[in-house]
């Protein structure tokens, strides 16, 4: 087994961990909400205070894991979401937790940003979006065993318990990871020369660090805009998985903690098998029709559907139905996610943590978005069906946006650099 492919079983069990420690709050909602007296426009605000902050701090992470490298910033950021999972098992108020979910957000900026730069220094172009899909459905699985995990620690020994456990599970992969990694393939012993030299013949930056996005050239791309808005809209859709699925069923279904334990990881199962096809599929017709077809078509439709099956979902009373169709628009939608960063590979090249990184934060803008918005709709048209309806067509804008996206136009072609070349060779002679 390559070194690359030890590389992605830690970036696996990154992913997973993440979402694990991040949907533990979604799981614990409803019994938070009730024992802190908190109304569905409060926990908006609370679900929504990680995501400001994620966002704020996603392109500074990720452009301080292009200068330094993964393996010490992706150490420093789960060092720190770690801190603030436990501490939320701590919180007695709603300002203190909004403050210890809005320090968490900090923490956890930049994870998905550096994993992505880490595929990039570590895989080919033509593997890179089943890369990111294997990264992408260890998120789905955390997703759907957090219900398995946190009710019964709940039952047994209180929600507040569940934080502190999960908050300790980092600490040993940070252990693994920063003694194990290293940035590059030439700089970990044991790397072939054949896997070097695989990266370099690609065009990959032999170099760990000291690569800042040209930031004029990228704000005037209209490709880079496209990449922003298509995932800004793509969360408003997203999001709610993460914040509102389970008080969703609960509140707005009916479903006991029970029925809400089992069924809700069906639509986290649906997005880990969509993530692996949706990746594979689309490294397969990049090869055989080229980046534009491969991309595009993957992401555009696993978007649209998604759209179709939330609407859907909205005129559905039943729960059973409703947590089906939910499940398979979850399913088709995360068909889009590891194709979506797989772009930002494409197009950023060496600035693959910054753009990743914009785009994130971007997309977390509209997770807060989504966040806040559904509980504001709930409360004033007292009814869970709404949000869903305004989220379903913001998935449909994505969809269309995901067709303006061209993946074949590198920033560092419309630098006017050639970091691929090596030094000494003209790009003419190159080509």
């Amino acid at each position: 087994m390559k070194n690359r492919h030890w590389v992605l079983v830690l970036l696996f069990f990154l992913s997973m961990i993440t979402y694990i420690d991040r949907v533990c709050i979604s799981v614990a909602g409803p019994v938070m909400q009730e024992e802190l007296g908190l109304t569905p426009t409060m926990w908006g605000w609370v679900v929504g205070a990680f995501t400001i902050s994620y966002a704020l701090f996603e392109i500074p992470t990720g452009a301080m894991g292009d200068r330094l490298g993964s393996r010490i910033t992706l150490s420093r950021i789960v060092l720190w979401w770690s801190a603030f999972t436990a501490a939320t098992g701590a919180v007695s108020s709603f300002t203190v937790l909004m403050l210890t979910r809005f320090m968490f957000g900090i923490g956890e900026a930049g994870a998905y940003p550096n994993a992505a730069s880490t595929i990039s220094r570590w895989f080919p172009k033509l593997q890179r979006a089943r890369a990111s899909s294997v990264v992408w459905s260890a998120s789905r699985l955390g997703g759907a065993i957090s219900p398995f995990l946190v009710i019964p620690i709940q039952k047994a020994y209180g929600w507040r318990m569940s934080f502190f456990i999960f908050g300790s599970i980092g600490l040993i992969w940070v252990a693994v990871w920063y003694f194990w990694f290293r940035d590059t393939p030439a700089e970990k012993t044991g790397t072939s020369p054949e896997e070097v030299a695989e990266m370099a013949a690609d065009g990959n930056p032999a170099d760990a660090g000291h690569h800042k996005l040209p930031w004029a050239v990228a704000l005037r791309s209209s490709n880079y805009w496209m990449i922003l808005l298509m995932y800004h809209t793509y969360c408003w859709g997203s999001y709610f998985y993460l914040s509102w699925l389970h008080t969703f069923l609960v509140k707005g279904r009916g479903m006991s903690q029970d029925q809400m334990k089992s069924l809700s990881a069906l639509p986290f199962l649906a997005g880990f098998c969509g993530n692996l096809f949706g990746g594979f599929l689309s490294d397969y017709l990049s090869q055989k029709f080229g980046l534009k077809i491969g991309r595009r078509t993957v992401g555009a439709a696993g978007l649209a559907l998604s759209g179709v099956c939330m609407m859907c979902t909205a005129y559905t009373a039943d729960p059973i139905q409703s947590i089906t169709l939910l499940a398979l628009g979850y399913g088709a939608m995360d068909c889009m996610l590891p194709v979506s960063w797989a772009i930002c590979l494409d197009v950023g090249k060496r600035y693959a943590g910054a753009l990743s990184g914009s785009m994130n934060m971007a997309g977390q803008l509209g997770s807060f978005g989504s966040s806040v918005a559904f509980g504001y709709m709930v409360d004033y048209y007292h009814n869970y069906d709404v949000p869903l309806k305004v989220f379903a067509i913001m998935l449909f804008i994505s969809a269309y946006l995901f067709t303006r996206i061209d993946p074949t136009q590198e920033l560092s072609s419309i630098d006017g650099k050639h970091p691929s070349v090596p030094a000494g060779v003209t790009p003419a002679a190159a080509s």
